[in-house]
């Protein structure tokens, strides 16, 4: 008797052991990052309020920026991921005969820039309306700007990799985005190390052309595509 009882339990244990649910070792991996951040900037009054802080000027530096760009007076610009005009405004200023294309995906931004615009008599700054995954850009520009807008790019090798086609023959592209110990900006999981961005504007056709230092708390990186 008591060894029947043991079969049976024996039985019992791997029936147990059969019928139980399959735990695959993928439900145990964690959560997958998502490659950039999403986020709403569709009240730019609001906005404006930190963008355009005067205090800003310490930090972002941008004459100093604008002048590392070396454009020329009729130069082409687009500022993408414009925001408010915060470096729009200042790039109108440093290409009087020129152009410069506020690019974003936000419809009252690009509102919101006109009037600015309109106001500051920049009659030089054209808005264009972006899609997630193209900059919709008109024609071909000498220097694309973008600024604390990286991380939010989604695909972005293949974005630059079309972006390509927005250059002219001596276009660069010029990315500003916050360095991981920098004391503000986006969560630090949509932060880069200056290495990460170069190895994906290397996948995407570009090669380094100047690494500038002199911001505290942001990568400036610009690149040449590779023609």
């Amino acid at each position: 008797m008591k060894s029947h009882c043991l079969r049976s339990a024996a039985a019992c244990a791997l029936a147990a052991v059969l019928t139980a649910p399959v735990v695959l070792a993928q439900d145990h991996q964690p959560p997958h990052k998502p490659e950039h951040m999403e986020h709403r900037f569709d009240d730019p009054e609001r906005f404006a309020k930190s963008f355009d802080d005067p205090a800003r000027d310490a930090w972002q530096m941008p004459a100093r920026v604008i002048e590392a760009l070396g454009l020329g007076a009729g130069g082409t610009v687009a500022d993408i991921g414009a925001g408010t005009g915060y470096f729009t405004m200042r790039l109108a200023k440093a290409v009087p005969q020129g152009t410069v294309y506020a690019v974003d995906v936000e419809a009252a931004m690009l509102e919101f820039i006109q009037k600015r615009a309109h106001g500051e008599h920049m009659m030089n700054v054209v808005t264009v309306q972006a899609a997630s995954d193209s900059p919709n850009l008109p024609k071909p520009v000498d220097a694309i700007l973008i600024v604390n807008t990286y991380h939010h790019l989604p695909s972005r090798v293949s974005y630059f990799g079309a972006l390509k086609a927005s250059l002219t023959a001596s276009g660069r592209i010029a990315i500003v985005d916050y360095r991981k110990d920098a004391p503000a900006g986006p969560p630090p999981e949509f932060r880069f190390e200056a290495a990460q961005i170069i190895a994906e504007m290397q996948q995407a056709g570009y090669r380094l052309e100047t690494q500038h230092d002199f911001l505290p708390q942001q990568h400036f990186l610009v690149f040449q595509p590779v023609r």
